[in-house]
C-alpha cells in the first residue's frame, strides 16, 4: 500500500521540515540552551583568557576540517627529522575554560558531547568557547595542549612530549581543498611542508595499523547540506585519502595517551572486544556469498582496505563488517589496570583525547596525561570524575545518535514527499532490508525479497515528515551476487 502526503507545496514541505527539526531540538535532554549560570561562566572565562607561557606561535600549524566547521579542536604541523619526522598536534585547551565543580562543568557533564543536526549544532560548550575563544581559529593566539611525537622512518613513535603552549594556526583548511591541492601537485601550501608530509606520515601509520592487525571501517557517510536556495539536501560523501591520513595522527595521539595512562595506572580508555569466532565465521560466509571471499590468514583490516565501496557487493560487505566492530565502550581505572585494555579495531590500547570541544571525556584525558607526563599527581577533581565518565559518555552517545538519525529521517522524508510512487536504483546492504540509493543519497528500509549485495529497483511507498518516516518497496531485483549479466 502506498501512503502519500497530498498537496504539499515546496514551501509547506520546508515548513513541515522546519517544524520536525524544531521538535527534535525541543525534545533534547538536557535542553539545547545552556543554563544562565553556565553561560555566564563561559563568557567570563572567554573574556579572561590567560595564555600559557610557552610560546609556539612560530610553529606553522594548520587545521583540516569540514569547510563549515568552526569548533576546531586540532591543529597539526609536521617536519622531517633526519630519516624520521617530528609531528606536533595542538589540541584546544578546553580545561582552562572550565572550573571544576562550576556551573559549566556541571552543564557539560550533563551533555557529554556535541549533537550535530542539519540546521544547528547543539554544543557541548557555549559558542563563546567552542566557536571562538577556545577554537583553534587561524591567525589568533590560542592556548593548546601540544603533543610532540618523534617518529622513525617507518612512522613508529620513538618519543612523546606534552606541553601547554600558546599557538597560532596559519590556515583553516578543508579536506576537499587539501586533497585537491595535493592531487594537483601544488607546492605553495600553508603549513611549511606539513601537507605533503601528512600524506607520507598518514600512509606509514596506516601500514603500521594493518601490520598490528587493526582496521579502519571507512564507510561512505550520509550528510545533510543546505543548498544556495536554503533547501536541505542529502549527499553521500566517501572518505578522501586526506581524511584517513589526518585520522591516523589522531589515532596515534590516542594510542600514546592510552600508553601514558596505563603506565601511570590511572585514566579512561576507549575499549572494544575483538570479534568472536561466531561473528568471524558469519562474516566469512557473507563475504563468500557476495563474491569477495576473505582469504584465510589475511588480517581483516587488510581485507577491508582492499574493498572498493563503489562496487555494490563490496559496499554491502563493508556494512556487514560492522558485526566485527561491536561493543565499543569506555573503561575507567585508578590503581588497578583492567584486564581488557585494547580497542580491537585499532589493535592497541586507545583513548579519546583529541576533541575536547566536542566530547567530554577528552578534557579529562588531556589533564590526566599532562600531569602524568610531568610527574605530578592527577588532581582530585579529575581523579574523582574518571569513574563517572563511562556512563556519561554512553548516555550522551545514545541521545546524540537518536537525534541525528531522526534529523536525517526528517530530511529524507521531505526530499521524497513529492515523489511517492517514484522508483530508484538501490543496493541492498544488510539482511534487514536496508538499502542504499545512489541518487538521491538516501538509506532506508525496503519491504520485499532481496539479499545483501542485490541491485534492485525500489518504489517510494511512504514519506511522512512529521513522523520522520520513509518506507520503500522493492519492485524487482536487477542483479545479485554471482548474477551480473
Amino acid at each position: 500500500m502506498i501512503t502519500q502526503q497530498v498537496g504539499l507545496s515546496a514551501r509547506a514541505l520546508q515548513s513541515s521540515l522546519a517544524d520536525a527539526l524544531a521538535d527534535i531540538v525541543s525534545g533534547l535532554e538536557p535542553p539545547a540552551e545552556f543554563p544562565a549560570d553556565a553561560l555566564a561562566e563561559a563568557e567570563r572565562a572567554a573574556a579572561d583568557v590567560v595564555l600559557p607561557d610557552l610560546d609556539l606561535t612560530d610553529v606553522e600549524f594548520v587545521t583540516i576540517d569540514p569547510p563549515t566547521s568552526t569548533d576546531l579542536d586540532q591543529a597539526v604541523h609536521i617536519e622531517r627529522d633526519g630519516d624520521g619526522f617530528t609531528v606536533r598536534y595542538a589540541i584546544a585547551d578546553v580545561p582552562s575554560f572550565v572550573q571544576p565543580g562550576g556551573a559549566l562543568d556541571r552543564a557539560t557533564r550533563e551533555r557529554g558531547q556535541t549533537v550535530y543536526l542539519p540546521h544547528r549544532r547543539v554544543g557541548l560548550h557555549p559558542e563563546v568557547v567552542a566557536e571562538d575563544a577556545g577554537s583553534l581559529l587561524p591567525d589568533r593566539g590560542r592556548g593548546a595542549y601540544v603533543w610532540t611525537f618523534g617518529l622513525d622512518a617507518s612512522g613508529a613513535v620513538v618519543r612523546t612530549g606534552l606541553e601547554r603552549a600558546t599557538v597560532r594556526s596559519r590556515a583553516k583548511l578543508s579536506y576537499e581543498g587539501v586533497q585537491s591541492a595535493l592531487d594537483a601537485g601544488e607546492t605553495d601550501l600553508p603549513g611549511g611542508g606539513t601537507l605533503p608530509l601528512l600524506r607520507e606520515v598518514g600512509t606509514l601509520r596506516g601500514a603500521l595499523e594493518r601490520e598490528r592487525g587493526g582496521a579502519s571501517l571507512n564507510l561512505p557517510e550520509q550528510e545533510v547540506e543546505l543548498d544556495e536556495s536554503g533547501r536541505y539536501e542529502l549527499v553521500q560523501r566517501g572518505g578522501l585519502p586526506v581524511e584517513d591520513w589526518n585520522a591516523q595522527i589522531s589515532l596515534m595521539t590516542g594510542m600514546e595517551a592510552a600508553r601514558i595512562m596505563l603506565e601511570g595506572r590511572i585514566g579512561v580508555l576507549r575499549t572494544m572486544p575483538g570479534p568472536d569466532e561466531r561473528r568471524v565465521a558469519e562474516f566469512r560466509r557473507q563475504a563468500e556469498a557476495l563474491g569477495h571471499p576473505w582469504p584465510e590468514g589475511q588480517p581483516y583490516g587488510e581485507f577491508l582496505a582492499s574493498l572498493d565501496t563503489s562496487d555494490p557487493e563490496a559496499l554491502a560487505l563493508m556494512h556487514a563488517a560492522t558485526i566485527l566492530f561491536r561493543g565499543a565502550d569506555y573503561t575507567a581505572f585508578d590503581g588497578e589496570v583492567p584486564d581488557d585494555v585494547e580497542q580491537a579495531a585499532i589493535a592497541a590500547p586507545y583513548a579519546h583525547t583529541t576533541a575536547p570541544l566536542r566530547r567530554l571525556v577528552d578534557r579529562f584525558v588531556l589533564q590526566t596525561c599532562w600531569h602524568l607526563v610531568h610527574g605530578e599527581p592527577v588532581p582530585g577533581p579529575v581523579r574523582e570524575a574518571l569513574p563517572e565518565l563511562p556512563e556519561l559518555m554512553r548516555a550522551s552517545t545514545r541521545r546524540a545518535s537518536a537525534a541525528e538519525r531522526e534529523a536525517i529521517d526528517a530530511v529524507e522524508a521531505a526530499l521524497l514527499a513529492e515523489r511517492i510512487g517514484d522508483e530508484f536504483d538501490a543496493v541492498v546492504i544488510d539482511e534487514d532490508g536496508t538499502i542504499q540509493i545512489v541518487d538521491p543519497a538516501i538509506m532506508g528500509r525496503a519491504e520485499g525479497e532481496a539479499a545483501p549485495g542485490d541491485r534492485v529497483r525500489v518504489r517510494v511507498a511512504e514519506a511522512d515528515v512529521a513522523r520522520r518516516r520513509v518506507r520503500f518497496e522493492i519492485t524487482g531485483a536487477r542483479t545479485g551476487p554471482g548474477d551480473r549479466g
